[in-house]
């Protein structure tokens, strides 16, 4: 009986580069009569539920269908929960004998990796499971004495020090003519997806493998090389903006090392400064993989019992940009516009939320989840926990970012609040930090009324600032 395989596509959309297929490929080769197809799950958790973050991901998947396709490549659908999906993959395609896939450590999709393995090795299908989103697995990079690392900047040398994989190649022409086609019923599958994307909101552009090629051309030739100079400025294109490319896969991080090794080995700090936040996404990775509540509970014990407080006003009012301070509210409106907001912007916003509202950093988290359409659940929770000052590795809980000092250092001209705050247009850079300190004059003159164009803050910084200390003091 011929031999099948079933490739299971996830947050990895591409065809070059894609450590499974790779695999993949070199099991088909190994024997003439191998054949293989390629399959995407679709969750309902996940496409009974909109938002930006759900909207882009399944966008890049028709398009990623769509690139199959130009290739003779079918892309079949599953729909349900993981366990029973995979079961009825079985039933409908009675010769599968293998599965590959790339593995997530962390929760719950590492939850789902486990229920499937179980499913299939009961039905006699063997699972083949690789690294592939990240450089280095959770248990990779170690201390001398075996043990994991619970502060980046050791890890970060450690991890330095390790070899990094070159990209796999995909001959897509060999494995094109391999395929096996399964009687596979797509139309309730499929219609899942169909049904979606009829019904999104916003379109998003450049949503294509080929695009993020792009997007890493122009960051290596233009921005990398200044990036350690550039990569705070709010309103500069001074990031990389390859961070949604690595959320759906379309590109790998291998690639991105690759094309910036020239720059490494010349020991240039732009592309060293940017090499240290992808190893971020490692590290957060291994503390997500082996602290599975990261997303719901804190990390260092001393403050799992903090009295957040809970305001739904104000909460509502961080959301729509709406506070009062201009730099806050520039970056949940770059937020709510584009599906994306500035690194510095997520920590000013984060640390506003948390240490101004004192307003639990779990809702920061979950809303960000919705929004954030470059959403990984380790960065982002791992990232909150960072603000809030009660994951492993955050900032200390005495040191508040002040949110005019933040504009002041990374907007000094406020063009970034300008272009996200559109009532702010016309003041000044003596008051665009601090539009509540002109006079009804000025107000008038700038055509910025406070309490009527733009909001006055709620709160004083200062004051929230040693409300915050005392809450972690426990006073």
């Amino acid at each position: 009986m011929t031999e099948v395989s079933a490739l299971w596509m996830r947050r990895d959309l591409r065809l070059t580069d894609n450590r499974a297929m790779h695999e993949m490929q070199q099991w088909v080769e190994t024997e003439e009569g191998r054949q293989w197809f390629l399959v995407f799950h679709l969750d309902p958790e996940f496409y009974s539920f909109s938002c930006p973050h759900h909207d882009y991901f399944f966008q890049n998947l028709e398009k990623f269908r769509k690139e199959c396709d130009d290739q003779h490549i079918q892309l079949y659908f599953l729909h349900g929960t993981a366990e029973k999906a995979f079961a009825y993959l079985k039933e409908k395609v009675p010769g599968l004998t293998h599965l590959f896939f790339n593995e997530d450590e962390a929760p719950p999709a590492a939850y789902r990796d486990e229920q499937v393995k179980t499913e299939m090795q009961r039905r006699s299908v063997e699972t083949h499971v690789y690294k592939d989103a990240h450089f280095h697995r959770s248990d990779e990079v170690k201390k001398k004495d075996g043990g994991l690392y619970s502060v980046y900047t050791p890890y970060y040398r450690a991890w330095r020090q390790l070899e990094k994989e070159q990209p796999y190649k995909c001959r897509l022409d060999l494995i094109s003519s391999r395929q096996a086609r399964p009687s596979l019923p797509q139309k309730a599958a499929y219609g899942k997806l169909s049904s979606y994307l009829k019904h999104y909101g916003e379109t998003w552009k450049h949503t294509g493998e080929e695009d993020g090629h792009k997007r890493l051309e122009t960051f290596v030739e233009e921005i990398a090389p200044t990036y350690h100079e550039t990569n705070n400025a709010l309103s500069q294109d001074g990031t990389s903006r390859l961070s949604a490319y690595l959320k759906t896969g379309r590109l790998s991080v291998r690639t991105i090392y690759q094309a910036l090794s020239e720059q490494l080995e010349e020991g240039n700090p732009g592309a060293e400064a940017f090499v240290s936040e992808l190893a971020w996404r490692d590290y957060y990775n291994m503390i997500h993989a082996t602290h599975p509540e990261l997303k719901n509970k804190e990390l260092k014990e001393a403050y799992q019992n903090l009295p957040w407080e809970y305001d739904e006003k104000r909460l509502q009012t961080w959301k729509e940009g709406r506070t009062g301070y201009p730099v806050v509210d520039a970056c949940m409106r770059q937020l709510n516009e584009t599906g994306w907001m500035h690194n510095r912007g997520r920590m000013i916003a984060a640390s506003f939320l948390t240490k101004d509202y004192l307003i639990d950093w779990r809702e920061g988290e979950r809303y960000f989840a919705e929004r954030l359409i470059d959403y990984d659940p380790s960065s982002n929770a791992g990232g909150w926990q960072w603000a809030a000052s009660t994951g492993t590795d955050a900032v200390p809980y005495f040191r508040v970012f002040s949110p005019v000092r933040q504009s002041e250092r990374f907007d000094p001209q406020g063009d970034y609040i300008r272009e996200h705050v559109p009532e702010l247009q016309g003041v000044p850079k003596k008051y665009i930090h601090t539009p509540w300190k002109m006079d009804e004059q000025q107000q008038k003159e700038y055509n910025c009324i406070l309490g009527q164009d733009y909001p006055e803050p709620e709160i004083d910084h200062s004051v929230q600032r040693k409300k915050a200390i005392e809450m972690f003091k426990g006073d």
